[in-house]
């Protein structure tokens, strides 16, 4: 088959199907009605010689070819995006603009002080809002153009999105300043030993720590289990349990609290930080402003290459 041949018109309604898996709701979100879109995939079967999409009790499921389209597809319509985008102008400094980044409590804590204190000099108009990966379905709401950038360690972002190493991190131990653990090294034996404060932080990388701890056949005193980081530093502060967290984050807890942090005796692993966003967007100059920032205020640039690269490849 030609390309001149193809409707490309179709392949979006293609592309909106593989995202939603329903007729009505594609229709509703291209702001046309079921019939057309229903028309629309009829068309596509025949020219494709293929049903592309299945009827099932969990929706419209993709044929085996039609996953085989999907990444190719996604990619071009994705281009053809970003440069009717290019000519779009961005001034910071007069912009009202809100953009939505998604990034974990650890991403609040650690990026959002800087970055809204530079927000408030260069871009006034500009505001923020975040998302947690956890809330919502970050694949699609990057597509979308809800969330505009996601920073973290997020193994799920891989086709179809680009990424930008900011910053490689280990991860150490954290406990209250006078607690008898509070000096230059410990042990594994002490680690062992010691109450534990223990993160589950479901729907990242981080929860690789823990595995990799009982694989490794570390032992662990859990006397508490909370599934964000943004209480850890209360915690500490008035127990004698210790915690395993990424370092960036214990710099950060370390004087509100009055905490103290050591080197991990465990034998874990850097994790690394990235900042993901979506082909479709980057040509963007409203994206790539952003991300420039993100960039320029916390990239380890002494360790990390200035390199784009599409995740996956």
């Amino acid at each position: 088959m030609e390309l001149h041949e193809l409707d490309l018109n179709l392949l979006v309604v293609f592309n909106h199907l593989l995202a939603e898996r329903s007729v009505s709701r594609v229709a509703e979100k291209l702001g046309v009605s079921q019939p057309a879109v229903s028309n629309s995939l009829a068309k596509l079967r025949k020219q494709f010689a293929d049903e592309l999409f299945l009827r099932t009790p969990r929706g419209m499921e993709p044929t085996p070819f039609a996953d085989q389209l999907a990444g190719s597809v996604g990619y071009a319509l994705a281009m053809i995006q970003s440069g009717i985008n290019l000519r779009t102008n961005f001034d910071p400094t007069t912009a009202e603009r809100s953009f939505t980044i998604g990034m974990t409590d650890v991403g609040e804590i650690y990026f959002l002080p800087t970055l809204i204190e530079r927000l408030r000099h260069e871009a006034p108009g500009v505001t923020l809002s975040t998302v947690r990966n956890t809330a919502v379905n970050l694949r699609d709401e990057l597509e979308s153009g809800k969330v505009d950038l996601a920073v973290g360690l997020l193994p799920q972002l891989k086709a179809g999105f680009f990424q930008r190493r900011l910053f490689a991190q280990p991860y150490v131990c954290v406990m209250r300043r006078g607690h008898r653990l509070a000096k230059r090294r410990i042990s594994l034996a002490e680690f062992s030993a010691a109450e534990h404060l223990m993160v589950v932080a479901a729907g990242t990388g981080h929860g690789k720590v823990d595995e990799l701890m009982k694989r490794g056949g570390v032992a662990r005193n859990v006397r508490l289990t909370v599934p964000h980081y943004v209480s850890v530093g209360h915690i500490l502060q008035g127990s004698d349990m210790i915690a395993t967290v990424p370092d960036r984050l214990a710099t950060r807890l370390l004087e509100p609290f009055d905490l103290v942090k050591v080197p991990h005796p465990a034998k874990l692993p850097d994790v690394s930080i990235n900042m993901f966003w979506h082909a479709k967007y980057h040509r963007s100059p409203v994206n790539r402003w952003l991300r420039d920032l993100v960039f320029e205020l916390f990239a380890d640039t002494t360790r990390t290459s200035a390199r784009q690269k599409r995740a996956g490849e």
